[in-house]
């Protein structure tokens, strides 16, 4: 592990890759075969499971644990206290390790503190999960989800601002200036 940062109270078990650049602070634990991208920061008390896989540049805040099955690419945020489950129906007596869902958080992807992600689904590129949201199904590239469960009440730029289309399905981010366009349900950049 080449300048990585690791504090002290932190443990990284054997067989972990991670990234150049990449901080993990108090009382953290990167469990064995995880593979941590480059520039990433990784908050107090966060869990990284077995196996889990971190793009470049992703943002954990504390108190998060990121399960087994969890997938984030490059650019995801993931805020304080955030929940991801990886099974649908937990029992303490039934050991179901091998029905964990894989859940995908695509480029971009921005969780709020205190959301709950059920496994099983895919956070599309740049979304916006709204602080306390419940999400339930796949999410839509540059979707804006809140409530419980997550609904769609809008879409955000890759900056992460509001976007308001006009009657041709074009919109334009109010800080980059970036146009976006709405077609059949989809949000892309231009």
């Amino acid at each position: 592990m080449k300048n990585v940062f690791v504090h002290p109270s932190s443990y990284v078990d054997e067989g972990c890759v991670i990234g150049e650049g990449t901080k993990i602070w108090h009382f953290s634990h990167i469990m064995t075969g995880c593979h941590i991208g480059a520039d990433c920061n990784i908050g107090q008390n966060v869990v990284i499971s077995p196996d889990v896989v971190l793009g470049r540049n992703c943002k954990i805040q504390n108190n998060v644990s990121v399960y087994t099955g969890v997938r984030c690419e490059d650019d995801v945020f993931l805020g304080p206290s955030m929940v991801f489950t990886n099974v649908v129906n937990p029992r303490a007596a039934v050991s179901r390790k091998d029905e964990y869902r894989p859940t995908l958080l695509k480029r971009g992807a921005s969780v709020g503190a205190n959301a709950t992600i059920v496994c099983g689904h895919t956070l599309g590129e740049y979304c916006l999960i709204g602080a306390g949201s419940v999400v339930t199904k796949d999410v839509p590239a540059y979707a804006l989800m809140v409530g419980n469960p997550a609904r769609h009440i809008g879409w955000v730029s890759a900056h992460g601002e509001k976007l308001q289309f006009d009657a041709d399905g074009m919109a334009r981010c109010p800080a980059t200036g970036e146009t976006y366009r709405l077609q059949d349900g989809k949000v892309e950049k231009i």
